[in-house]
């Protein structure tokens, strides 16, 4: 399979993005997008998927643990479907018990003294959330799972 894929790690204030390169080998940080509300929200990444010419999203599916859901995985689930809906893409849900703190402390490690910039921490888990995909699918996975 081939075509940029976009990876989203969902927050309550911001959503960190990622793409990846038209051949799923890399993955790369795409900023942040500020949460208004959800239909604004699903909007700005549907015209970010157009631009990008997405082919494929993931987004991140914040297990517990001991890889139970919850409200927040419940959450996750109806945005991707609506993304799915709005997009007319397919979209994969990603465990990401990982990220966040693996992007903490990439930046940590890579910048201790530097004060990180909101959506910054986003961005890298969003990143850190494709390379997984990537590598874990290799780029063919389909539809919603987890």
């Amino acid at each position: 399979m081939r075509g940029r894929v976009l990876a989203l790690d969902l927050g309550s204030r911001r959503i960190g993005m990622a793409v990846s390169d038209p051949e799923r080998s890399l993955a790369f940080p795409a900023g942040h997008l500020d949460r208004v509300e959800a239909r604004r929200d699903l909007e700005a990444l549907h015209a970010l998927a157009q631009e990008r010419e997405i082919s494929r999203i993931v987004v991140g599916l914040p297990l517990h643990l001991d890889g139970g859901a919850g409200e927040a995985a419940q959450s996750a689930r109806e945005f991707a479907e609506a993304l799915a809906r709005v997009t007319a893409l397919p979209v994969d849900l990603f465990d990401e018990r990982w990220t966040t703190r693996e992007a903490l402390r990439s930046l940590r490690d890579s910048a201790p003294k530097r004060r990180r910039r909101k959506g910054e921490v986003d961005a890298v888990a969003a990143t850190l959330l494709l390379q997984s995909w990537l590598a874990r699918a290799g780029g063919a996975a389909s539809g919603l799972e987890t």
